[in-house]
């Protein structure tokens, strides 16, 4: 008779069995297809308690385990002022996961929320800077987030329509900041509505934005651009159901030669710089 399997099994199971086509498949093309794990890579896969990161967690430890392409992954999660419910419920699902948790602690909340105007902005950046740090201190060279398929639709949404730019979130990125690191975006290519059906399949309850600004600010959560842009998007999406698919295909085959400037490297380009060589 079989051995009943372990939630952790089960777990693992259901990413390579049920949710093969929605999470392994497309998992595993953004790896191949962007080059995000070479070999001798040491990788800190970032877990920040959420859904999307601790799936990103169990697609890698199962890419390290039958991949081909050899490469070391260490678990981190920075603590960056949870509250200790928070903090629990993260050790918690990472244990009954078997995720192995490199914990480090720091203060991005307390600096972050003293700044009212730009706590949500400055919380990232210092957030990537701690995990950079702490990445490199464990001789990691790339560090690899939970942004997905909708997190790149969303924010190039964001960025022509409220920053007056065409720029999407690349799948990998050199860092400025720490030379020789590079961040990896290996869940580029899956959905989050899939991310979704699998936790639930395993009644799995995750974080949201835990930091204390967004629990004590209601109004500032509704006023979330991406909030506005993920209702813009359902309401175009009822009329046309391939409106998210067409915008990250367009991203990928940008016709330059239609465009009057765009910029590259930093520099500013025009339209005129080539404009004879196409008579």
């Amino acid at each position: 008779m079989a051995r009943e399997l372990a939630f952790y099994e089960q777990a693992e199971r259901s990413i390579v069995k049920k949710y093969r086509r929605e999470l392994w498949t497309p998992f595993i093309t953004a790896v191949q297809r962007y080059a995000l794990v070479e070999k001798g890579d040491r990788i800190a896969v970032c877990v920040s308690g959420g859904k999307d990161s601790m799936l990103l967690a169990k697609l890698m430890q199962e890419l390290a385990r039958h991949g081909h392409t050899p490469f070391e992954a260490v678990y981190l999660c920075m603590d960056p002022g949870y509250s200790a419910a928070n903090r629990a419920r993260i050790e918690e699902n990472a244990d009954k996961l078997r995720v192995p948790l490199t914990i480090f602690e720091s203060d991005v909340f307390a600096v972050a929320n003293a700044q009212a105007r730009s706590a949500c902005y400055l919380c990232a950046k210092m957030r990537r800077g701690h995990l950079y740090a702490k990445a490199r201190e464990l001789g990691c060279n790339k560090i690899a987030l939970g942004h997905h398929f909708n997190d790149v639709i969303e924010t190039t949404v964001m960025g022509m329509l409220w920053s007056g730019q065409l720029q999407a979130m690349p799948p990998k990125l050199h860092s400025q900041n720490f030379p020789g690191m590079e961040l990896i975006r290996p869940l580029y290519r899956v959905h989050e509505d899939d991310v979704i059906a699998w936790a639930r399949h395993h009644d799995l309850a995750f974080l949201q934005c835990a930091c204390r600004f967004t629990e004590a600010s209601a109004h500032n959560e509704r006023l979330s651009k991406r909030k506005e842009v993920k209702a813009l998007l359902r309401s175009l999406r009822a009329q046309n159901p391939n409106v998210e698919k067409s915008v990250f295909n367009a991203i990928h085959t940008v016709n330059i030669d239609t465009f009057p400037g765009w910029k590259s490297g930093g520099e500013v380009h025009t339209f005129l710089e080539n404009y004879e060589n196409f008579e």
